[in-house]
């Protein structure tokens, strides 16, 4: 698989170790020259007009070697991105996103339609290596210091982030302050939103429509859409976009690093540890 990463049939590879060599003698060459010339010449020139608390700039003319090696330098890019190792070539880098691409379309293929236990330990395996050194082993946040989800997905859940308020998701409507309803109020909310939004839609719930929207669900992704609460795609929505929280920010998984059918998982995953 890794044939052409071979020295002996790699030109690019033989390249950059000639060149290693190369600056490796040179720079072996200047600095003994330099320090020579510390040690044996003395400085002789017109000074320029400024000097910065009493020491002066010869105006001597720019060293032949520099000027030549800058030139040299700035021919060298141009062929090696235009010829010597042009754009479209072969990468380490290209051949190994062409894997993770198979990869992953041979993942997603195999586990189309996997069944509750299969989705139940390939979240977990996820969440382990991926969340549990911030939202703990147990997902209980490690003593608040990010989001657990002990009540995550019901009207609990809901009733917190109603008190707290929720920050760092990056929608255009911007964060959630804390203490939008209380009391009695607050608690319809949480139950209609942690129901699925179904049956009598409380009064109370004019403080979350107008950014939200009448439906709930976010005005076209300005806001999150809580029709979705307490479902695996949302969090779905959180893992693509990110999250900012105390301890730091958590990274988008949108970039590939988690499939569609992964990101379902660790949703089922998360889901039972609030039924814990």
């Amino acid at each position: 698989m890794f044939e052409n990463l071979n020295v002996s049939t790699d030109g690019v590879n033989q390249l950059s170790l000639v060149g290693a060599v190369a600056i490796f003698a040179i720079t072996i060459y200047v600095a003994g020259k330099y320090i020579r010339q510390i040690k044996n010449d003395t400085s002789s020139g017109e000074l320029t007009d400024e000097n910065w608390d009493g020491i002066g700039e010869y105006k001597n003319s720019l060293p032949l070697g520099w000027a030549v090696s800058f030139v040299a330098t700035m021919i060298w890019g141009a062929w090696y991105w235009l010829a010597g190792y042009p754009l479209n070539a072969f990468s380490q880098i290209g051949q190994y996103n062409e894997e993770v691409s198979t990869y992953n379309a041979t993942f997603e293929s195999k586990w189309t339609n996997p069944d509750q236990d299969t989705l139940m330990g390939m979240g977990e395996g996820v969440y382990l290596v991926q969340c549990a050194s911030c939202h703990g082993i147990a997902g209980d946040g490690i003593e608040g210091k990010a989001a657990g989800f002990d009540k995550w997905g019901t009207a609990a859940g809901v009733l917190e982030t109603i008190e707290k308020g929720s920050k760092g998701l990056g929608y255009p409507m911007g964060e959630m302050p804390g203490g939008m309803a209380s009391g009695d109020d607050a608690k319809a909310i949480a139950a209609y939103v942690a129901g699925g939004m179904t049956g009598e839609k409380p009064a109370s719930f004019a403080a979350c429509a107008s950014c939200h929207g009448e439906d709930g669900k976010g005005l076209g992704g300005q806001a999150p859409d809580l029709s979705t609460y307490g479902t695996t795609a949302f969090v779905a929505d959180v893992l693509n976009r990110g999250k900012t929280g105390t301890i730091g920010t958590m990274p988008k998984f949108n970039d590939g690093r988690l499939t569609d059918i992964q990101k379902e998982a660790v949703g089922h995953y998360i889901l039972s540890l609030g039924e814990k």
